[in-house]
C-alpha cells in the first residue's frame, strides 16, 4: 500500500474503504471485513449515519488504534463555528474515539467558514490529526485557500473515468492540497465495467476493470475510497499494488473524460437547496 504525506506531515493510505450508503445494520460486519482484508483507511460521515458501527468494528479489530486512519464528515446543517465544533464532538462520542485522523466539511454551502475555524481550533488542540473539505470545487477551493489560517489538506471530490477532474487536481496542485475520490468507479455508472477501452487495458494487464480504473486514478496522484459489501470485491479493489498502467494505458484512459457528472451536480441550483434543506437531527 502506497501512502500520501499530508501538507502537515500527516501519513494517509492512497487508498482506504468507503462506507457510504452501507445500512448502519451491516457496516459493522462490512467494515469489520475491510480491516480483515488490509484496508487501513476507513472514510465515513455524520450523513452516512454509521459511524457507532464504524466505531465497534475499529474497536473490536484488534489493531491498535494508530493503524488506522479514521475520516469523517460535517454535515451543512452543521456548518457554523459552535454547531461545527458540537458535531465533531458527537462524532467523535458515536465513532467511540478521542481524535479523529481526517474531518472535512461535507459541501461547500452555508456558513463553511465558520464551520472551517472550528475544524481549525479542533486542528490545533490535536483532536483532529488533519482537515479538509469535500465536493468544493477549484473557486471555492481557492477561496478558502486564499483566506483561512490554515489551509485544507484534503479535498474529497467526485473523480473517476467519465469526470476526471484535471482542473480540479491543478487547483489541488497550486496549493498542496491532496485530492480524494468518492465515487471512484463511478458508482458502476455508464457501463463503466464493461467499457471497451477499460476492458482492453484491463485484459491487457490480466486484471479486472475494477482495478484498472483504481490503479488509474492513484497513478494520477488521487487518493481513493472505493465502497463494496462483498468481502471477495474487497480484496480485489486492494491488489492493485504490484503493476501499474503504461503512458499509453493512461492516454487511452484519459480520452474518456466527459467533462461533467451524472452522479451530483454541484452547479445546479436545486441540488444546492435539497443540499442546504437536507436535515441529519432535530
Amino acid at each position: 500500500m502506497e501512502t500520501v504525506t499530508l501538507r502537515n506531515g500527516v501519513v494517509m493510505p492512497m487508498e482506504g474503504f468507503g462506507v457510504y450508503q452501507v445500512e448502519p445494520a451491516e457496516a459493522e460486519r462490512v467494515v469489520s471485513e475491510a480491516i480483515a482484508a488490509g484496508y487501513r483507511s476507513i472514510d465515513t460521515a455524520a450523513s452516512y449515519f454509521n459511524e457507532e458501527a464504524v466505531g465497534r468494528a475499529v474497536r473490536a479489530c484488534g489493531l491498535p488504534r494508530e493503524d488506522l486512519f479514521i475520516t469523517s464528515k460535517v454535515w451543512v446543517q452543521d456548518f457554523g463555528y459552535e454547531k461545527t465544533k458540537r458535531a465533531v464532538e458527537t462524532s467523535l462520542e458515536k465513532l467511540g474515539m478521542d481524535h479523529m485522523d481526517l474531518c472535512l466539511l461535507h459541501q461547500s454551502l452555508s456558513d463553511y467558514y465558520g464551520a472551517w475555524r472550528a475544524l481549525e481550533e479542533l486542528y490545533r488542540a490535536g483532536t483532529l490529526r488533519a482537515i479538509g473539505v469535500a465536493n468544493f470545487y477549484p473557486e471555492r477551493l481557492t477561496d478558502l485557500c486564499c483566506n483561512a489560517d490554515i489551509p485544507p489538506m484534503v479535498n474529497q471530490i467526485e473523480c473517476h473515468p467519465f469526470f476526471q477532474r484535471d482542473r480540479d487536481l491543478e487547483a489541488a496542485k497550486a496549493f498542496g492540497v491532496a485530492v480524494e475520490a468518492w465515487a471512484p468507479l463511478a458508482e458502476a455508472g455508464r457501463g463503466v465495467f464493461a467499457h471497451p477501452v477499460i476492458a482492453a487495458v484491463a485484459e491487457k494487464h490480466g486484471r479486472t476493470p475494477a482495478q484498472v480504473i483504481l490503479r488509474w486514478n492513484v497513478q494520477r496522484g488521487v487518493i481513493v475510497i472505493p465502497k463494496t459489501v462483498h468481502a471477495e470485491r474487497m480484496k480485489e479493489n486492494l491488489a492493485i499494488w504490484d503493476f501499474s498502467l503504461d503512458e499509453d494505458d493512461m492516454a487511452r484512459m484519459a480520452q474518456l473524460d466527459t467533462g461533467h457528472t451524472e452522479i451530483i451536480d454541484h452547479y445546479d441550483w436545486k441540488v444546492a437547496k435539497f443540499l442546504n434543506e437536507y436535515k441529519i437531527h432535530d
